[in-house]
């Protein structure tokens, strides 16, 4: 089941990166409105991904809202995903079979409590990233613009785990 975890945060590391990479190439390409937009999205993925850091490391978070209060730049907010993603990978490679099942109780943002075993919230983090990455895609393809591949096949097609 780790190898599981393990391949979904290699997946999203991976597919962070490569929408990171294609929005820093197509910048000049947006409008202002297009370029807000495109943060907020960023800027969304990375406080959830923080919120759930926290959570997983017992730690309060000081995030009030799934956004940030001052938008990050690109930089600011590539450079966050990329240490996110690293953390992550180094959280799951020293995670064990049975940390994996442990819940964690904690608050959303709003103030509901909830509780979810470690696994729950790796999985949630992984598909809230891939929910995300689609709307930044979208935002590029309306623009004309080409988005980054991140679909599981195109990653295992660029590790050489797919025989074409």
């Amino acid at each position: 089941m780790l190898e599981c975890y393990s391949r979904l945060i290699d997946v999203k590391r991976w597919a962070d990166l490569g929408l990171h990479q294609t929005v820093e190439r197509q910048l000049d390409n947006l409008s202002d409105e297009y370029a807000v937009l495109l943060r907020r999205v960023l800027d969304h993925i990375q406080v959830v991904d923080r919120i759930f850091q926290h959570h997983l490391q017992g730690r309060p978070h000081t995030y009030g809202a799934a956004q940030s209060q001052t938008l990050p730049d690109f930089p600011t907010l590539a450079n966050g995903a990329a240490e996110l993603d690293d953390w992550y990978a180094d959280y799951v490679a020293r995670l064990s079979e049975s940390d994996a099942g442990q819940p964690v109780t904690f608050r959303f943002t709003s103030g509901k409590a909830a509780r979810m075993s470690r696994g729950d919230i790796l999985l949630h983090v992984c598909q809230h990233g891939t929910y995300h990455r689609g709307n930044a895609g979208a935002l590029l393809q309306l623009r004309g613009l080409a988005p980054s591949r991140d679909a599981v096949t195109d990653f295992l097609e660029q590790a050489g785990r797919i025989a074409v």
